[in-house]
């Protein structure tokens, strides 16, 4: 009882990730509301846990789900119209690729945030895993972004800041998010190829 008791609004987190997951795997765009949900848990749970750029992320989450929320409501909303209305499709931004032109500015941004946040971490905060805090802050920030405009490789992406973050919460003792984490990581290789088969479709449609 004591140890729920301690990790009571981590648990809470916990159910609120797997909502999130859900919502993600089928592209609902109520995943934007438990997108603002989470990271109002998590802010607490990862100062606590003394994860200082995971705890500066989730505010990056906050704002990020607003403009997810508008960016798949309204997204292509033009080259939309004409097809939802013949199909009674859902308006809103089609699945697509990470275009080859944004590949190498992606890459570029990852290593920047992943260098910038590291040492922001060394110099003003006393956390213990500096390093991989900052790697996954970094590849986190581009994968929401990625995810906030539909591209299917954003699942690739967080398959690699999943996995990170697993071993990274086991280490620190946040047991639920570690095993959070875990299945998110299991769940993103499948999230990958179920959205591509879910573009196919959807250029099938067209």
């Amino acid at each position: 009882m004591e140890f729920l008791t301690n990790h009571a609004l981590e648990i809470v987190g916990f159910v609120t990730g797997l909502i999130y997951l859900y919502l993600e795997w089928k592209a609902s765009i109520y995943l934007w509301i438990a997108s603002i949900i989470m990271p109002a848990i998590s802010l607490i749970v990862y100062f606590d846990a003394g994860l200082y750029a995971d705890f500066g992320i989730n505010i990056y989450y906050l704002l990020i789900a607003i403009y997810g929320w508008f960016a798949w409501k309204y997204g292509g909303k033009k080259d939309q119209q004409a097809k939802a209305a013949e199909n009674k499709q859902e308006e809103g931004a089609p699945i697509i690729h990470t275009p080859n032109n944004q590949i190498l500015p992606l890459l570029i941004v990852s290593a920047v945030l992943w260098a910038g946040i590291w040492w922001l971490l060394v110099t003003f905060t006393p956390s213990t895993v500096p390093v991989a805090d900052a790697f996954t802050t970094a590849l986190s920030i581009v994968a929401y972004w990625m995810l906030a405009r539909k591209q299917v490789e954003q699942w690739l992406v967080w398959l690699v800041v999943d996995a990170v973050c697993t071993v990274l919460y086991v280490y620190k003792g946040i047991p639920f998010y570690a095993v959070l984490y875990g299945f998110y990581t299991v769940i993103a290789w499948f999230g990958y190829f179920k959205w591509l088969r879910m573009m196919k479709e959807q250029n099938i449609n067209q």
